[in-house]
């Protein structure tokens, strides 16, 4: 998922490093000197934070925490739909096709979690580092989960941080475009992880240039991912779209 302005570019937030209270902040210091971020000694309730435990990290505003965890309960509850997921549909996923992924725009990685957990290799793409980073991290996690089928579908996602459009997909992949920018009809909780993701990007909406690249690329199927009501991306006109109550998939095929 990528959260962007419909309107304007703005200065990205550049989070505070700190670790979590009674925890060693060894983590946290190691991650802020990655990330080329701050590292405080306390926590500033006006500013974003990037808080690291010895085995734990979430982006933290005004209260508010976002966190990638892909063994946790809201993973586990969407997992018990896996074989009703629309969007592996839209990927083209069958019983004995699993494509290879694509996911250009990672954000928080739940898309790209439930195409691994049903059997396709994923490439997840963040041009965001702090969020590359918490995805990294949560991959790692999941390699160790208690969970058999966590674990699995950890050993299929590879992190990448970065810009799709500055990179190259491979023929063999199908593009995966979550271009996602906040809707006024979104639940409070929603609006909150919106809000705070849009503080990170650097730059206005640009998913038509996504829609570009994604065009230029020398791949048979490109899935946007797309609010219901939204317009399409790009000029040309999907082969077929499947419709969710809130979200729809537009299904882009051409032969190489």
């Amino acid at each position: 998922m990528q959260i962007s302005s419909p309107h304007q570019a703005h200065v990205p937030a550049a989070p505070i490093v700190v670790s979590v209270q009674g925890e060693s902040p060894a983590r946290a210091r190691e991650a802020a000197h990655h990330l080329g971020l701050q590292f405080g000694n306390h926590r500033d309730p006006d500013g974003l934070l990037l808080v690291v435990g010895e085995a734990s990290a979430w982006l933290e505003l005004h209260g508010v925490r976002v966190a990638v965890q892909f063994d946790s309960a809201a993973m586990q509850h969407r997992r018990k739909g896996r074989h009703n997921e629309m969007l592996g549909r839209a990927v083209g996923l069958k019983a004995d096709r699993k494509p290879l992924i694509w996911d250009a725009t990672g954000g928080l990685g739940r898309d790209a979690f439930v195409l691994a957990d049903l059997g396709s290799e994923v490439t997840l793409c963040e041009r965001v580092p702090v969020l590359a980073w918490l995805l990294e991290q949560a991959v790692q996690a999941a390699a160790v989960s208690g969970v058999d089928q966590v674990r699995e579908a950890a050993e299929r996602m590879v992190v990448r941080a970065g810009d799709s459009k500055m990179l190259r997909a491979p023929a063999e992949t199908v593009i995966y475009l979550d271009p996602m920018f906040p809707e006024r009809k979104k639940a409070a909780a929603v609006k909150k992880e919106s809000a705070m993701l849009q503080r990170l990007v650097d730059q206005a909406d640009d998913s038509e240039a996504l829609w570009q690249w994604a065009w230029d690329q020398p791949v048979e199927r490109i899935v946007v991912k797309r609010p219901l009501r939204a317009p399409i991306l790009g000029n040309i006109r999907p082969a077929h779209t499947l419709k969710g109550k809130s979200v729809r998939f537009d299904v882009f095929t051409r032969r190489s």
